[in-house]
C-alpha cells in the first residue's frame, strides 16, 4: 500500500496543478516563472521527429508559441507522415519539413548516418534563419547537437545530464506528464499557456475518408484499438472482445482498429468476439481515423497514438496503461476519460525488476487490469448520450455484470 501511496502522489500534483490552472481559466497562466519574450521573432523551428502519440502531446506548447509569437512561423521539423498529415490542417504549425534520417532523432541510436546528406540539411536549414529553435525531442544527447547545427538565433529545450546545454533549457527528467513538459519548455520563451489539453482539428477530408470506409447507419459507433507499439502494454485480446461483445449487447456498433504489425491481435478480437465486429486494421490513413474517432460514442485502447488522437478529436475513451507510462502519457482530466493502470513491475517471464532495468522480454504488463471494470466504464461512457430509453438498458447490463 505504501509504494502505491507513493505512486499516486505522482499522479495527484500534476492534476491539483491542473484543477488550479482550470479555476484561474487557463488563459495566459503559466506553469512556471517564464523566461522573457524574445523580440524580432519571425520564424520558429521545432524539433519533434517521432510518433503520433508523441506529437500530440506537443500540442498545447504549439498552440502556446502561436499565441506569443502570432506573426511568427512555426516550422514543425518532423516526419514524412507529419507533412502528410498536416498538409492544410489547421492548426498551430505552418509548415512542416522533413529531416533526413539521423541516429537518435527519429531513428535508432545504432543507424548509419549519411553525412553529406545531413550537412546539406543543415546548410539548407542555416538558410531558413530561424529565429528559434526547440528542442522537445527527448533528453539531447543526440537532438540538442542536431539542433545547434541549424544555425537559430537562441536555442530552446531539454537537457539529460550527458546532453549539450542550449541558450535556454530544462533539466531532462522522465518522470513528468509530457503535455506538461512541453509547456514547460515553451515558457522559457515566454509563451503562455491557452490550452492544456490536446486538441486536433478534423476536416472534411478526414470524415469523407471515414464515411467511405465505414458508411454512417443508426447504430452509434464503439472502437477498440488492441494495438501497441510495445506489446508489454497490450491487454489480452480476448478482454477486448468482451469490452466489444457488451458494448453491441448496448446498441454498438463494434469497430477494430490497428495497422501492420497489429493485424494479428485485431483479427484474434474479431473472432474471439460472440457478437459482429467490422476489422478497419490498414484500412484508414492517420486523418481516416480521426474522422472515424471523431463520430465514435467512446473508445477503448492501450496506451497508444490513436488513444491520444481519440482523445484530441474529443472522443470519449478508456485507457489501459502501464504505471510508468501513465505518468508520463495518462489523460488530464476524468469526465470524458477513465485510466485504468497496471501495477506490475515484475516480469513475468524472467522475474526482472522492470523499475530497476530493462528485459528482452514482451509478456503483457497491463493483464492485471480487470475485464469488469473496463467493460463498466465502456459501458458509462457509451450511455452518456443515449436516449433515457437505452440508457435504462445500459444501466441494467452494468448491474448485472457486477
Amino acid at each position: 500500500m505504501k509504494d502505491k501511496t507513493g505512486c499516486w502522489l505522482v499522479f495527484v500534483i500534476p492534476l491539483l496543478l491542473v484543477k488550479g490552472m482550470n479555476e484561474l481559466n487557463l488563459k495566459g497562466v503559466t506553469m512556471v516563472p517564464e523566461g522573457s519574450v524574445i523580440p524580432d521573432v519571425r520564424k520558429i523551428a521545432v524539433l519533434r521527429a517521432n510518433a503520433l502519440g508523441d506529437f500530440i502531446c506537443a500540442l498545447p506548447a504549439l498552440e502556446a508559441l502561436r499565441a506569443t509569437y502570432p506573426r511568427a512561423e512555426i516550422v514543425l521539423l518532423a516526419k514524412s507522415w507529419h507533412q502528410a498529415f498536416l498538409r492544410g490542417r489547421p492548426g498551430p504549425v505552418d509548415r512542416v519539413i522533413v529531416i533526413p534520417p539521423c541516429a537518435g532523432v527519429g531513428m535508432p541510436e545504432t543507424y548509419q548516418n549519411d553525412e553529406e546528406a545531413l550537412e546539406r540539411f543543415f546548410q539548407e536549414m542555416a538558410r531558413e534563419r530561424f529565429d528559434l529553435a526547440f528542442q522537445i525531442h527527448g533528453g539531447g544527447k543526440y537532438s540538442n547537437p542536431f539542433l545547434l547545427r541549424l544555425g537559430a538565433r537562441i536555442t530552446i529545450g531539454l537537457k539529460a545530464e550527458d546532453a549539450p546545454p542550449l541558450d535556454r533549457w530544462l533539466p531532462y527528467i522522465f518522470f513528468q506528464q509530457e503535455v506538461l513538459r512541453y509547456l514547460e519548455v515553451a515558457s522559457l520563451a515566454g509563451a503562455k499557456m491557452t490550452v492544456l489539453e490536446p486538441r486536433l482539428t478534423v476536416t472534411p477530408a478526414d470524415l469523407a475518408e471515414a464515411q467511405r470506409v465505414l458508411p454512417e447507419e443508426r447504430r452509434p459507433l464503439a472502437v477498440l484499438h488492441p494495438g501497441s507499439g510495445d506489446p508489454a502494454r497490450r491487454w489480452a485480446p480476448e478482454r477486448f472482445a468482451a469490452v466489444g461483445d457488451a458494448l453491441y449487447e448496448a446498441g454498438a456498433r463494434v469497430v477494430v482498429t490497428g495497422t501492420g504489425s497489429e493485424r494479428p491481435v485485431v483479427e484474434q478480437v474479431i473472432h474471439a468476439m460472440r457478437h459482429e465486429g467490422y476489422n478497419l486494421c490498414d484500412r484508414l490513413s492517420i486523418g481516416g481515423l480521426a474522422g472515424l474517432l471523431t463520430r465514435s460514442r467512446v473508445v477503448i485502447s492501450n496506451d497508444s497514438g490513436p488513444l491520444h488522437l481519440a482523445r484530441a478529436v474529443g472522443a470519449a475513451t478508456v485507457g489501459i496503461y502501464w504505471c510508468f507510462n501513465m505518468m508520463n502519457y495518462g489523460p488530464l482530466s476524468r469526465l470524458h476519460h477513465r485510466p485504468f493502470v497496471s501495477w506490475l513491475l515484475i516480469c513475468p517471464v524472467c522475474g526482472v525488476d522492470r523499475s530497476q532495468k530493462s528485459c528482452d522480454h514482451h509478456a503483457s504488463f497491463v493483464n492485471t487490469i480487470a475485464q469488469e471494470d473496463v467493460v463498466a466504464a465502456a459501458l458509462d461512457l457509451f450511455s452518456k448520450s443515449l436516449p433515457s430509453r437505452d440508457e435504462a438498458i445500459v444501466e441494467k447490463l452494468v448491474t448485472n455484470r457486477k
